[in-house]
C-alpha cells in the first residue's frame, strides 16, 4: 500500500477548510478561533440587568431649589469625618509638582 505524500494531505486539508468554512492551521497554533466563533453576549447581558432608575443625585440636580435630605450621603460624610478624627482618612492631595518630589522616597 502506497503512502500519500504530506504535500498532498496539506492540499486536501486546504480544500476541506475552504469547503466547510473552517480555518486552515497546519502548524496547530493557538489562534483563538474557538472564542471568536462564539455568539456575542453583550445584548443578553445588557438586557439581564434592569435599567437604571432615577437616583437621588438626579432629583437634586433636577430641582435645585428644593432642600432635599440624602440619608446615605449624610451617613457617608459622617463616616469620613469619624475616620479623619482618628487619623485614618485619605491623605491630602499634593497641589504642586514640587511637593510631590519632596514627598517621594529615594531608592537605594
Amino acid at each position: 500500500m502506497a503512502l500519500v505524500s504530506p504535500k498532498r494531505v496539506l492540499d486536501l486539508v486546504k480544500v476541506r477548510c475552504a469547503i466547510f468554512g473552517t480555518v486552515f492551521n497546519p502548524k496547530n497554533e493557538r489562534l483563538g478561533n474557538k472564542v471568536l466563533r462564539q455568539k456575542l453576549r453583550g445584548s443578553a447581558l445588557a438586557s439581564y440587568y434592569p435599567r437604571r432608575v432615577v437616583t437621588f443625585k438626579d432629583l437634586k440636580n433636577l430641582y435645585p431649589g428644593f432642600e432635599l435630605y440624602d440619608e446615605k450621603e449624610e451617613d457617608r460624610l459622617e463616616h469620613i469625618q469619624l475616620l479623619k478624627a482618628r487619623g485614618k482618612g485619605a491623605p491630602k492631595k499634593l497641589s504642586a509638582p514640587a511637593e510631590a518630589k519632596r514627598g517621594a522616597k529615594k531608592k537605594k
